[in-house]
């Protein structure tokens, strides 16, 4: 597949603060990673470089351009959408629709409809009138009526309730995404777009500690609850995390072989929310 973000040597300084520290990765078209790393890991830098925001040290390449360089060329392929949404109070609707349309050659005014039709938000309504949700609605609204090749999105539904998150993710899949675009998503809320995911890069003080596909994980990583009988065994194999739930053990285990810990209780894949606290446990 074609590579979209190609990051060699990456690096980042604010002062004597190491942001990023020599990060190497790749992102291919047709994927949806989840950045994922605790706040001031490095998260935002990595962002703010793709998206010609920072100056940085090593090689990153978007999309065939230098985001340092020609930024402007970058950002009519990219969309972004950031924890907050910054909308003037005295905006309408119209006006913010008029004024996108106006701006960027890829707006798309009917798409942007179709998903303004489907929230409570009103044509002539003010920013200022909006509440909370409504304004996030809007700005998602808009910003993924552009038609994009990469779509980067830093906490997305912040500010939405339980049934509009999960109203947006499944708009996501079903009218953005598609095998010619690509989206990089950051989130503290990683269970409800962890099936969404075809990859994972974990980030933890400007490294990447881990870069797998979902599909590596579930080869990878595998979570047993054990039995009482075999707690001392399954210590044996040098588990990555250990948590009790409901009385009983389970352990995180990396690149142990399943017939070994099939009999020690019962497998499971773990989930992204798991293995990130095991990974961020780890001792460099």
């Amino acid at each position: 597949m074609t590579m979209i973000i190609n990051a060699q040597g990456l690096s980042k300084k604010y002062g004597d603060f190491q942001a990023l520290d020599t990060v190497d990765f790749t992102i291919e078209r047709g994927k949806i990673v989840g950045l994922v790393g605790p706040n001031g890991a490095g998260k935002t830098t990595v962002l703010k470089a793709i998206l010609g925001l920072t100056s940085y040290q090593g090689k990153l390449e978007v999309l065939g351009l230098n985001p340092a360089t020609q930024r402007h060329e970058l950002m009519q392929k990219v969309c972004f959408i950031a924890d907050v949404a910054v909308l003037p109070k005295w905006l309408k609707v119209s006006q913010a629709i008029e004024l996108i349309t106006n701006v960027h050659p890829h707006f798309n005014l009917e798409r942007a409809k179709h998903f303004l039709s489907k929230t409570k938000i009103k044509w002539q309504s003010k920013v200022g009138e909006l509440s909370k949700g409504m304004v996030t609605q809007l700005h998602l609204a808009l910003v993924m009526s552009i038609e994009a090749e990469l779509l980067i999105l830093d906490e997305p539904t912040l500010g939405l309730d339980i049934l509009y998150r999960k109203e947006f993710y499944n708009q996501l899949l079903t009218e953005f995404f598609d095998e010619g675009r690509s989206i990089l998503v950051t989130t503290h809320q990683i269970e409800e777009v962890e099936n969404l995911l075809t990859d994972l890069l974990f980030i933890k003080d400007g490294n990447i500690i881990l870069n797998s596909s979902m599909q590596e994980v579930a080869e990878k990583y595998t979570e047993v609850m054990v039995t009482k009988d075999n707690v001392q065994q399954a210590l044996e194999l040098n588990p990555i995390m250990e948590r009790e739930v409901f009385g009983r053990k389970v352990f995180l285990f990396e690149n142990v072989e399943r017939d070994v810990l099939e009999t020690l209780g019962e497998i499971h894949v773990p989930s992204v929310a798991d293995l990130f606290v095991a990974k961020m446990k780890e001792v460099n």
